[in-house]
């Protein structure tokens, strides 16, 4: 039997429900799990499968956590709660003895700061509980480490640049949203940028770098180099690589707002007295900005998301690109959900596929780039993701 429990019933975690409801022959028993039991049930009804169990936990609370988990039984959590719980539920896993899946890393709750140290130190624990961990499996990151992947398997001897380019070009006709949940999107972009060169870590201002890049059936569009996670673990594990660097695109008018949030302290995390309350500035701002799971139905446009690798094939050098570009429409039409969600719920839906099928089963805590890329790269084009590849174009970067 292999049962799955998603925790996390936002948008992403919508997302993966529908994709796990599709493949019965992989998914036998399905829960979903969340704060807010309301949201639970509206994905079931959504689905249209009354047998998906529902259940209300605190994934805050380990001991919850351990006691639902002893309950269901699932064979792997599929954790697409906030990056502040995934330690609480990595805990909950080794008491219950249960596989792990998540979408992003751990961040502290009371610092904007995310690595995966925390993470990775769990690794013993698993490897002697016979439990596998697999971090970061949403798009970036997740499939732009299998991409990397497969780039290092298939084509290149050496990889030694690599650009990850994160494009949404899509309108969902309001003045300001966020395409995930507030807090954590606005934490990520407004913190000093880093990306790696020849061996070391290089800090920069927040958004300090930016250029127009091109992108497949978009266009040009102004690309910032920021910080993401997955920068950390492939630079580990494709120890060839001389610079790593991550661009996103923001459009002025989305900034302009952003850069006034920030100017009037709504952005800070630091608690506040407000009419003897303790309130957080970010948070309240998250509470009264669009939800990411409503942006769907007049959203228009599409993402890109690639990877721009350069590097060595047969003692010559060598571009490569691989992207995938998803309609916010078509991403609606198939599970009420905007393109963000959709891109970050499919990978994560193929991860613990990969795990039940024991293509992607070992001991420990490992990022995706680590397992076998070619039967994930096979389901993306399965499962709503096709993936495009450019040999030796100007890669722009």
């Amino acid at each position: 039997m292999s049962k799955v429990l998603i925790i996390g019933a936002g948008g992403v975690g919508t997302v993966v429900a529908h994709k796990v409801a599709q493949h019965p022959e992989v998914f036998t028993e399905i829960m979903i799990a969340s704060r807010t039991q309301s949201k639970c049930d509206a994905i079931v009804k959504a689905i249209g499968n009354p047998a998906i169990k529902t259940a209300k936990v605190d994934a805050d609370n380990v001991d919850e956590l351990v006691a639902l988990f002893n309950s269901f039984k699932p064979e792997i959590v599929i954790n697409v709660a906030l990056p502040y719980q995934d330690l609480t539920i990595m805990e909950a896993c080794l008491k219950s003895g249960v596989n792990y899946l998540d979408t992003a890393n751990y961040e502290p709750k009371d610092v904007a700061h995310f690595e995966y140290s925390w993470q990775w130190a769990y690794k013993k624990r698993f490897e002697d509980a016979g439990l596998t961990a697999i971090l970061g499996c949403g798009f970036d990151p997740g499939v732009s480490g299998v991409y990397t992947a497969y780039a290092a398997k298939h084509h290149f001897d050496e990889i030694q640049y690599l650009d990850i380019v994160d494009c949404n070009a899509g309108n969902h006709h309001k003045a300001f949203a966020t395409n995930f949940n507030p807090e954590i999107n606005i934490r990520e972009i407004t913190q000093n940028g880093r990306y790696y060169e020849n061996g070391q870590w290089v800090t920069t201002r927040p958004l300090e770098f930016h250029k127009p890049l091109t992108y497949p059936n978009i266009g040009p569009r102004d690309s910032y180099l920021l910080y993401h996670e997955e920068l950390e673990s492939l630079v580990k594990n494709f120890p060839t690589i001389k610079r790593a660097r991550f661009w996103m695109t923001f459009g002025q008018e989305y900034l302009t707002h952003l850069r006034v949030i920030q100017d009037i302290g709504m952005a800070s995390i630091e608690p506040i007295n407000y009419n003897g309350m303790e309130i957080v500035p970010l948070q309240f701002l998250k509470a009264v900005l669009p939800n990411p799971q409503d942006l769907g139905e007049n959203y228009e446009g599409e993402t890109s998301i690639g990877c721009r690798i350069r590097g060595i094939k047969d003692g010559k050098e060598r571009t490569y690109y691989v992207y995938n570009n998803c309609s916010h429409q078509a991403a609606y039409k198939e599970t009420g959900m905007q393109g963000v969600s959709y891109t970050t719920g499919v990978p994560a839906m193929i991860g613990a596929m990969m795990f039940l099928k024991g293509l992607w089963k070992r001991p420990g805590v490992w990022n995706v780039e680590e397992f076998d890329p070619d039967p994930f790269m096979e389901e993306l084009n399965k499962n709503g993701l096709p993936w495009h590849e450019v040999f030796d174009g100007d890669l722009e970067l």
